[in-house]
Protein backbone atom coordinates (compact mmCIF):
# COMPACT_ATOMS: atom_id res chain seq x y z
CA UNK A 1 0.00 0.00 0.00
CA UNK A 2 1.28 3.65 -0.51
CA UNK A 3 2.52 5.43 2.23
CA UNK A 4 -0.23 7.64 2.51
CA UNK A 5 -2.09 7.26 5.59
CA UNK A 6 -5.94 5.66 5.05
CA UNK A 7 -8.59 8.48 6.65
CA UNK A 8 -12.50 7.34 7.15
CA UNK A 9 -13.17 10.01 4.85
CA UNK A 10 -10.78 7.80 2.02
CA UNK A 11 -13.05 4.24 3.19
CA UNK A 12 -16.73 6.96 3.24
CA UNK A 13 -16.17 8.21 -0.15
CA UNK A 14 -15.23 4.86 -1.47
CA UNK A 15 -18.25 3.17 0.34
CA UNK A 16 -20.85 5.96 -1.03
CA UNK A 17 -18.94 5.73 -4.59
CA UNK A 18 -19.28 1.96 -4.66
CA UNK A 19 -22.61 1.33 -2.97
CA UNK A 20 -21.57 0.33 0.16
CA UNK A 21 -23.18 2.75 2.60
CA UNK A 22 -24.86 5.87 2.23
CA UNK A 23 -25.98 8.94 4.42
CA UNK A 24 -29.33 8.13 6.03
CA UNK A 25 -32.05 10.51 3.77
CA UNK A 26 -29.63 12.35 2.13
CA UNK A 27 -31.86 13.67 0.04
CA UNK A 28 -33.57 15.68 2.91
CA UNK A 29 -29.96 16.45 4.00
CA UNK A 30 -29.11 13.37 5.79
CA UNK A 31 -29.36 12.35 9.30
CA UNK A 32 -26.22 12.70 12.23
CA UNK A 33 -25.49 9.09 12.92
CA UNK A 34 -27.82 6.96 10.50
CA UNK A 35 -26.84 5.19 7.82
CA UNK A 36 -28.04 3.01 4.78
CA UNK A 37 -26.38 -0.12 3.31
CA UNK A 38 -26.71 -0.15 -0.35
CA UNK A 39 -26.63 -3.02 -3.05
CA UNK A 40 -22.65 -3.89 -2.14
CA UNK A 41 -22.74 -3.00 1.67
CA UNK A 42 -25.39 -5.34 2.33
CA UNK A 43 -24.02 -8.11 0.50
CA UNK A 44 -20.56 -7.43 3.35
CA UNK A 45 -22.73 -6.45 6.34
CA UNK A 46 -24.34 -10.30 5.35
CA UNK A 47 -21.53 -11.83 4.77
CA UNK A 48 -19.67 -10.68 8.22
CA UNK A 49 -23.10 -11.47 10.42
CA UNK A 50 -23.42 -15.08 8.41
CA UNK A 51 -19.67 -15.72 8.86
CA UNK A 52 -20.59 -15.12 12.85
CA UNK A 53 -23.26 -17.08 13.49
CA UNK A 54 -21.12 -20.35 11.05
CA UNK A 55 -18.65 -20.04 14.28
CA UNK A 56 -20.65 -19.47 17.05
CA UNK A 57 -23.58 -21.45 16.44
CA UNK A 58 -23.74 -23.63 13.41
CA UNK A 59 -20.00 -25.12 14.24
CA UNK A 60 -20.91 -25.98 17.75
CA UNK A 61 -23.32 -28.35 19.59
CA UNK A 62 -23.18 -26.28 22.85
CA UNK A 63 -24.52 -23.01 21.38
CA UNK A 64 -28.32 -22.37 20.11
CA UNK A 65 -29.72 -19.45 18.59
CA UNK A 66 -32.73 -16.85 19.06
CA UNK A 67 -34.30 -13.62 17.94
CA UNK A 68 -35.69 -11.33 20.82
CA UNK A 69 -38.01 -8.91 19.88
CA UNK A 70 -37.01 -5.10 19.94
CA UNK A 71 -39.46 -3.99 22.17
CA UNK A 72 -40.27 -5.42 25.60
CA UNK A 73 -41.99 -4.73 28.74
CA UNK A 74 -40.60 -1.76 30.27
CA UNK A 75 -39.91 -3.23 33.53
CA UNK A 76 -36.87 -4.91 31.56
CA UNK A 77 -34.83 -1.98 31.25
CA UNK A 78 -35.66 -1.51 35.46
CA UNK A 79 -34.40 -4.88 36.38
CA UNK A 80 -31.07 -4.37 33.97
CA UNK A 81 -30.41 -0.77 35.76
CA UNK A 82 -31.00 1.09 32.14
CA UNK A 83 -33.73 3.03 33.25
CA UNK A 84 -31.22 4.30 36.34
CA UNK A 85 -28.00 4.67 34.93
CA UNK A 86 -27.93 4.29 30.94
CA UNK A 87 -26.86 7.58 30.55
CA UNK A 88 -24.10 10.01 29.47
CA UNK A 89 -23.24 13.51 31.40
CA UNK A 90 -22.87 16.34 28.69
CA UNK A 91 -21.88 19.94 28.68
CA UNK A 92 -21.78 22.58 26.21
CA UNK A 93 -18.28 24.46 25.49
CA UNK A 94 -19.29 28.21 26.19
CA UNK A 95 -16.60 29.35 23.30
CA UNK A 96 -17.72 27.32 20.44
CA UNK A 97 -20.61 25.70 21.79
CA UNK A 98 -19.69 22.38 20.95
CA UNK A 99 -21.67 19.54 23.36
CA UNK A 100 -19.39 16.84 24.79
CA UNK A 101 -19.42 14.23 27.05
CA UNK A 102 -17.66 15.40 30.26
CA UNK A 103 -15.51 12.28 30.02
CA UNK A 104 -14.12 13.12 27.00
CA UNK A 105 -12.68 16.48 27.64
CA UNK A 106 -9.03 16.27 27.42
CA UNK A 107 -7.31 17.46 30.57
CA UNK A 108 -10.26 19.98 31.48
CA UNK A 109 -10.34 21.38 27.39
CA UNK A 110 -12.69 21.62 24.91
CA UNK A 111 -11.68 18.73 21.91
CA UNK A 112 -12.40 20.92 19.17
CA UNK A 113 -11.43 24.56 20.25
CA UNK A 114 -9.59 24.06 23.40
CA UNK A 115 -11.78 25.73 25.34
CA UNK A 116 -11.89 25.23 29.35
CA UNK A 117 -15.59 26.92 30.16
CA UNK A 118 -18.68 24.90 30.30
CA UNK A 119 -22.22 24.38 31.31
CA UNK A 120 -23.63 22.62 34.03
CA UNK A 121 -23.16 18.88 33.67
CA UNK A 122 -26.56 17.43 32.54
CA UNK A 123 -27.92 13.59 32.22
CA UNK A 124 -28.76 12.64 28.64
CA UNK A 125 -30.65 9.73 28.31
CA UNK A 126 -29.48 7.11 25.65
CA UNK A 127 -32.34 5.39 25.15
CA UNK A 128 -35.20 6.21 22.86
CA UNK A 129 -38.86 6.09 24.18
CA UNK A 130 -41.70 5.36 22.09
CA UNK A 131 -44.84 4.23 23.11
CA UNK A 132 -47.10 1.23 22.89
CA UNK A 133 -50.95 0.72 22.64
CA UNK A 134 -54.11 1.71 20.16
CA UNK A 135 -55.37 4.57 21.82
CA UNK A 136 -54.34 7.43 24.26
CA UNK A 137 -55.23 6.04 27.56
CA UNK A 138 -54.17 2.87 26.97
CA UNK A 139 -50.73 3.75 25.65
CA UNK A 140 -47.54 2.24 27.86
CA UNK A 141 -44.01 3.98 27.70
CA UNK A 142 -41.72 1.15 25.98
CA UNK A 143 -37.78 1.44 24.99
CA UNK A 144 -35.83 0.63 21.44
CA UNK A 145 -33.61 -1.44 22.98
CA UNK A 146 -29.85 -0.23 23.69
CA UNK A 147 -28.83 -4.04 23.44
CA UNK A 148 -30.04 -7.61 22.59
CA UNK A 149 -28.12 -9.34 25.70
CA UNK A 150 -31.39 -8.66 28.01
CA UNK A 151 -33.64 -10.62 25.88
CA UNK A 152 -31.99 -13.45 25.55
CA UNK A 153 -31.48 -13.36 29.69
CA UNK A 154 -35.57 -12.99 29.81
CA UNK A 155 -35.89 -16.14 27.55
CA UNK A 156 -32.86 -18.17 29.58
CA UNK A 157 -35.46 -20.99 30.79
CA UNK A 158 -37.50 -21.27 28.10
CA UNK A 159 -34.66 -21.60 26.05
CA UNK A 160 -33.04 -23.91 27.57
CA UNK A 161 -36.23 -26.18 28.03
CA UNK A 162 -37.14 -26.42 24.91
CA UNK A 163 -33.34 -27.00 23.41
CA UNK A 164 -33.13 -29.56 26.29
CA UNK A 165 -29.46 -28.16 26.55
CA UNK A 166 -27.44 -28.44 29.42
CA UNK A 167 -24.84 -26.13 31.60
CA UNK A 168 -22.78 -25.02 29.75
CA UNK A 169 -24.35 -23.76 27.10
CA UNK A 170 -24.69 -20.34 24.96
CA UNK A 171 -27.94 -18.74 23.23
CA UNK A 172 -26.97 -16.42 20.47
CA UNK A 173 -28.40 -13.83 18.24
CA UNK A 174 -27.77 -11.01 15.83
CA UNK A 175 -30.24 -8.00 16.31
CA UNK A 176 -31.04 -4.34 16.23
CA UNK A 177 -29.76 -2.04 19.44
CA UNK A 178 -30.51 1.49 19.27
CA UNK A 179 -28.88 4.34 21.62
CA UNK A 180 -29.14 7.70 21.34
CA UNK A 181 -25.57 8.63 21.27
CA UNK A 182 -24.25 12.04 20.99
CA UNK A 183 -23.57 12.87 16.93
CA UNK A 184 -20.30 11.66 15.87
CA UNK A 185 -17.81 11.77 13.18
CA UNK A 186 -16.49 8.46 13.06
CA UNK A 187 -18.44 7.06 10.64
CA UNK A 188 -20.26 3.60 10.59
CA UNK A 189 -18.09 3.35 13.88
CA UNK A 190 -20.78 4.84 16.15
CA UNK A 191 -24.04 5.07 15.40
CA UNK A 192 -27.88 5.44 16.83
CA UNK A 193 -29.17 2.39 14.91
CA UNK A 194 -26.83 -0.74 14.46
CA UNK A 195 -26.53 -3.92 15.15
CA UNK A 196 -24.55 -6.48 17.73
CA UNK A 197 -23.96 -9.93 17.27
CA UNK A 198 -23.99 -11.36 21.16
CA UNK A 199 -23.82 -14.75 22.60
CA UNK A 200 -24.47 -15.40 26.30
CA UNK A 201 -22.81 -18.51 27.71
CA UNK A 202 -24.10 -19.81 30.84
CA UNK A 203 -21.56 -21.46 33.13
CA UNK A 204 -21.20 -23.24 36.76
CA UNK A 205 -20.09 -20.44 38.87
CA UNK A 206 -16.82 -22.78 39.42
CA UNK A 207 -15.95 -23.00 35.53
CA UNK A 208 -16.32 -19.11 34.63
CA UNK A 209 -13.22 -18.41 34.54
CA UNK A 210 -11.92 -20.94 32.01
CA UNK A 211 -14.81 -20.15 29.68
CA UNK A 212 -14.16 -16.96 29.76
CA UNK A 213 -10.55 -17.75 28.81
CA UNK A 214 -11.74 -20.15 25.84
CA UNK A 215 -13.95 -17.54 24.95
CA UNK A 216 -11.33 -15.02 24.66
CA UNK A 217 -9.27 -17.48 22.60
CA UNK A 218 -12.11 -18.24 20.18
CA UNK A 219 -13.46 -14.51 19.17
CA UNK A 220 -9.40 -13.73 18.84
CA UNK A 221 -8.92 -16.41 16.75
CA UNK A 222 -12.24 -15.83 14.57
CA UNK A 223 -11.10 -12.00 13.07
CA UNK A 224 -7.75 -13.47 12.19
CA UNK A 225 -8.77 -17.09 10.63
CA UNK A 226 -12.17 -16.73 9.21
CA UNK A 227 -12.42 -12.92 9.09
CA UNK A 228 -8.43 -12.60 7.46
CA UNK A 229 -7.70 -9.55 9.06
CA UNK A 230 -4.20 -8.72 10.15
CA UNK A 231 -2.94 -9.65 12.65
CA UNK A 232 -0.82 -6.50 13.64
CA UNK A 233 -3.89 -4.25 13.57
CA UNK A 234 -5.31 -6.32 16.50
CA UNK A 235 -4.87 -6.27 20.21
CA UNK A 236 -6.67 -7.58 23.66
CA UNK A 237 -7.36 -4.58 25.87
CA UNK A 238 -8.16 -5.74 29.55
CA UNK A 239 -10.16 -3.71 31.61
CA UNK A 240 -8.98 -2.51 34.59
CA UNK A 241 -10.46 -3.56 38.07
CA UNK A 242 -11.06 -0.20 38.77
CA UNK A 243 -12.98 0.52 35.05
CA UNK A 244 -15.22 -2.85 34.96
CA UNK A 245 -18.70 -2.42 34.93
CA UNK A 246 -20.88 -3.24 37.99
CA UNK A 247 -21.72 -6.67 37.03
CA UNK A 248 -18.25 -7.85 35.84
CA UNK A 249 -15.84 -10.03 37.33
CA UNK A 250 -13.34 -9.83 34.23
CA UNK A 251 -13.49 -7.88 30.79
CA UNK A 252 -11.03 -7.64 27.64
CA UNK A 253 -12.01 -5.66 24.52
CA UNK A 254 -10.68 -6.58 21.00
CA UNK A 255 -9.12 -3.37 19.59
CA UNK A 256 -8.96 -3.01 16.31
CA UNK A 257 -6.28 0.32 14.79
CA UNK A 258 -8.71 1.84 12.66
CA UNK A 259 -7.49 5.62 10.99
CA UNK A 260 -9.14 7.21 14.23
CA UNK A 261 -6.79 5.20 16.19
CA UNK A 262 -7.20 2.18 18.47
CA UNK A 263 -10.70 1.22 19.06
CA UNK A 264 -12.81 -2.05 20.55
CA UNK A 265 -14.71 -3.89 18.31
CA UNK A 266 -15.96 -6.79 20.56
CA UNK A 267 -15.80 -7.26 24.38
CA UNK A 268 -15.59 -10.20 26.03
CA UNK A 269 -17.17 -10.22 29.15
CA UNK A 270 -17.44 -12.22 32.65
CA UNK A 271 -20.83 -10.55 33.35
CA UNK A 272 -20.81 -12.80 36.91
CA UNK A 273 -24.75 -14.11 37.54
CA UNK A 274 -26.15 -10.08 37.82
CA UNK A 275 -28.41 -10.31 35.08
CA UNK A 276 -30.58 -13.08 35.74
CA UNK A 277 -30.44 -12.32 39.43
CA UNK A 278 -32.04 -9.23 38.55
CA UNK A 279 -34.60 -10.72 36.50
CA UNK A 280 -35.44 -13.21 38.90
CA UNK A 281 -35.80 -10.67 41.31
CA UNK A 282 -37.98 -7.91 39.62
CA UNK A 283 -40.01 -10.76 37.42
CA UNK A 284 -40.95 -13.21 40.53
CA UNK A 285 -39.87 -16.17 38.34
CA UNK A 286 -36.92 -18.60 39.30
CA UNK A 287 -34.22 -18.20 36.88
CA UNK A 288 -32.07 -21.06 38.96
CA UNK A 289 -30.61 -23.95 36.61
CA UNK A 290 -31.15 -27.72 38.11
CA UNK A 291 -28.59 -30.00 37.70
CA UNK A 292 -30.77 -33.26 36.77
CA UNK A 293 -27.97 -35.06 37.09
CA UNK A 294 -26.20 -34.23 40.51
CA UNK A 295 -28.91 -32.38 42.17
CA UNK A 296 -27.54 -29.41 42.00
CA UNK A 297 -29.29 -26.17 41.77
CA UNK A 298 -27.53 -22.61 40.42
CA UNK A 299 -28.04 -19.53 39.43
CA UNK A 300 -25.57 -19.53 36.40
CA UNK A 301 -22.96 -17.51 35.44
CA UNK A 302 -22.35 -15.63 31.80
CA UNK A 303 -19.70 -15.61 29.44
CA UNK A 304 -20.62 -12.44 27.07
CA UNK A 305 -19.48 -12.12 23.54
CA UNK A 306 -20.86 -9.11 22.02
CA UNK A 307 -19.28 -7.64 18.53
CA UNK A 308 -20.99 -4.64 16.87
CA UNK A 309 -21.27 -5.57 13.09
CA UNK A 310 -21.13 -1.90 11.37
CA UNK A 311 -18.41 -1.86 13.53
CA UNK A 312 -16.76 -5.23 11.77
CA UNK A 313 -17.61 -4.30 8.27
CA UNK A 314 -15.45 -1.27 9.16
CA UNK A 315 -12.77 -3.03 10.49
CA UNK A 316 -13.04 -5.40 7.61
CA UNK A 317 -12.86 -2.62 4.73
CA UNK A 318 -10.30 -0.55 6.39
CA UNK A 319 -8.31 -3.73 6.42
CA UNK A 320 -8.66 -4.62 3.10
CA UNK A 321 -8.01 -1.37 1.45
CA UNK A 322 -5.02 -1.18 -0.49
CA UNK A 323 -3.28 1.02 -3.44
CA UNK A 324 -0.93 0.46 -6.23
CA UNK A 325 -0.11 0.70 -9.96
CA UNK A 326 -0.72 -1.11 -12.56
CA UNK A 327 1.24 0.17 -15.45
CA UNK A 328 1.32 3.84 -14.49
CA UNK A 329 -2.07 3.77 -13.48
CA UNK A 330 -3.74 3.88 -9.63
CA UNK A 331 -5.36 0.82 -8.43
CA UNK A 332 -7.49 1.04 -5.12
CA UNK A 333 -8.08 -2.36 -4.16
CA UNK A 334 -10.60 -4.03 -1.48
CA UNK A 335 -8.32 -6.89 -0.66
CA UNK A 336 -11.50 -9.01 1.24
CA UNK A 337 -10.97 -12.58 2.31
CA UNK A 338 -13.03 -14.31 0.20
CA UNK A 339 -15.84 -15.77 2.90
CA UNK A 340 -16.76 -11.76 3.42
CA UNK A 341 -15.82 -10.51 -0.41
CA UNK A 342 -19.71 -9.46 -0.96
CA UNK A 343 -19.00 -10.33 -4.71
CA UNK A 344 -17.38 -13.39 -5.70
CA UNK A 345 -17.06 -13.72 -9.22
CA UNK A 346 -17.33 -11.47 -12.13
CA UNK A 347 -18.08 -12.75 -15.66
CA UNK A 348 -17.30 -10.01 -18.19
CA UNK A 349 -18.04 -10.70 -22.58
CA UNK A 350 -15.55 -8.89 -24.11
CA UNK A 351 -17.87 -6.98 -26.02
CA UNK A 352 -21.56 -6.62 -26.42
CA UNK A 353 -21.28 -8.07 -29.80
CA UNK A 354 -20.34 -11.06 -31.87
CA UNK A 355 -22.34 -13.48 -29.84
CA UNK A 356 -20.29 -13.64 -26.90
CA UNK A 357 -22.94 -12.83 -24.43
CA UNK A 358 -24.52 -16.50 -25.56
CA UNK A 359 -21.71 -17.70 -23.47
CA UNK A 360 -21.09 -15.17 -21.22
CA UNK A 361 -24.68 -15.11 -19.59
CA UNK A 362 -25.52 -18.68 -18.91
CA UNK A 363 -22.12 -19.44 -16.87
CA UNK A 364 -23.01 -16.60 -15.45
CA UNK A 365 -26.47 -18.13 -14.24
CA UNK A 366 -24.37 -21.48 -13.20
CA UNK A 367 -22.60 -19.08 -11.26
CA UNK A 368 -25.33 -17.68 -9.71
CA UNK A 369 -26.35 -20.29 -8.40
CA UNK A 370 -23.56 -21.11 -5.96
CA UNK A 371 -22.04 -17.18 -5.34
CA UNK A 372 -23.10 -13.71 -5.48
CA UNK A 373 -21.76 -12.31 -8.68
CA UNK A 374 -22.05 -9.73 -11.47
CA UNK A 375 -22.56 -9.14 -14.97
CA UNK A 376 -20.52 -6.70 -17.00
CA UNK A 377 -20.51 -5.56 -20.46
CA UNK A 378 -20.12 -1.72 -20.21
CA UNK A 379 -16.97 -0.55 -20.89
CA UNK A 380 -13.20 -0.96 -21.73
CA UNK A 381 -12.05 -4.39 -20.07
CA UNK A 382 -9.85 -2.28 -17.85
CA UNK A 383 -12.14 0.17 -16.32
CA UNK A 384 -14.44 -3.03 -15.19
CA UNK A 385 -11.34 -4.63 -13.46
CA UNK A 386 -10.91 -1.63 -11.40
CA UNK A 387 -14.46 -1.55 -10.42
CA UNK A 388 -14.19 -4.95 -9.50
CA UNK A 389 -10.97 -4.18 -7.44
CA UNK A 390 -12.68 -1.30 -5.65
CA UNK A 391 -15.47 -3.37 -4.06
CA UNK A 392 -12.60 -6.58 -3.54
CA UNK A 393 -14.73 -9.04 -6.25
CA UNK A 394 -11.73 -11.95 -5.80
CA UNK A 395 -12.17 -13.32 -9.75
CA UNK A 396 -13.04 -11.76 -13.00
CA UNK A 397 -14.16 -14.28 -15.71
CA UNK A 398 -13.64 -13.19 -19.06
CA UNK A 399 -15.62 -14.25 -22.17
CA UNK A 400 -13.11 -13.48 -25.55
CA UNK A 401 -13.75 -14.49 -29.25
CA UNK A 402 -11.12 -16.98 -28.92
CA UNK A 403 -13.81 -18.78 -26.53
CA UNK A 404 -16.19 -19.52 -29.34
CA UNK A 405 -13.03 -21.98 -30.68
CA UNK A 406 -11.05 -23.39 -27.76
CA UNK A 407 -14.26 -23.48 -25.02
CA UNK A 408 -12.02 -21.84 -22.70
CA UNK A 409 -11.98 -18.14 -20.55
CA UNK A 410 -9.99 -16.07 -18.95
CA UNK A 411 -9.55 -16.15 -14.77
CA UNK A 412 -8.33 -12.90 -13.43
CA UNK A 413 -6.98 -12.71 -9.64
CA UNK A 414 -7.98 -9.81 -7.75
CA UNK A 415 -5.31 -9.23 -5.39
CA UNK A 416 -1.98 -10.11 -8.34
CA UNK A 417 -3.79 -9.47 -11.21
CA UNK A 418 -2.54 -12.85 -12.53
CA UNK A 419 -4.43 -14.47 -15.27
CA UNK A 420 -5.04 -18.31 -16.39
CA UNK A 421 -7.02 -19.87 -19.20
CA UNK A 422 -9.41 -22.62 -18.18
CA UNK A 423 -12.00 -24.62 -19.99
CA UNK A 424 -15.46 -23.46 -19.67
CA UNK A 425 -16.95 -27.16 -18.31
CA UNK A 426 -13.83 -26.30 -15.64
CA UNK A 427 -14.61 -23.20 -14.45
CA UNK A 428 -17.21 -23.59 -11.18
CA UNK A 429 -14.99 -26.44 -10.33
CA UNK A 430 -11.68 -24.23 -10.52
CA UNK A 431 -13.43 -21.29 -8.41
CA UNK A 432 -15.15 -23.97 -5.84
CA UNK A 433 -11.27 -25.12 -4.92
CA UNK A 434 -10.55 -21.30 -4.24
CA UNK A 435 -13.66 -19.96 -2.76
CA UNK A 436 -14.09 -22.68 0.04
Amino acid sequence: MSEKKLTLDTISSLAKRRGFIFQSSEIYGGLASCWDFGPIGVELKNNVKNLWWKHVVRMRDDVVGMDSSILMHPDVWVASGHVGAFHDMLVDCLGCKTRVREDHLVNGKCPRCGGSEFTEPQKFQLMFKTQAGSTETGKMDVWLRPETCQGIFVDFKAVQTVSRQKVPFGIAQIGKSFRNEVTTKSFIFRSREFEQMEMEFFVHPDKADEWYEHWREARWNFYIDAMGIKKENLKLEPHKPENLAHYAKAAVDIEYNFPMGWQEIEGIHNRTDFDLKQHQEHSGKSLIYHNQETGEKYIPWVIETSAGVERSVLTAMCDAYDEDEIGGEKRTILKFNSNIAPVKVAVFPLQKKGGLEEIAMPLYRTLMEKWFCQYDEAGNIGRRYRRQDEIGTPYCVTIDFDTIEDKAVTIRERDTTEQVRIGLDKVKDWLVERLK
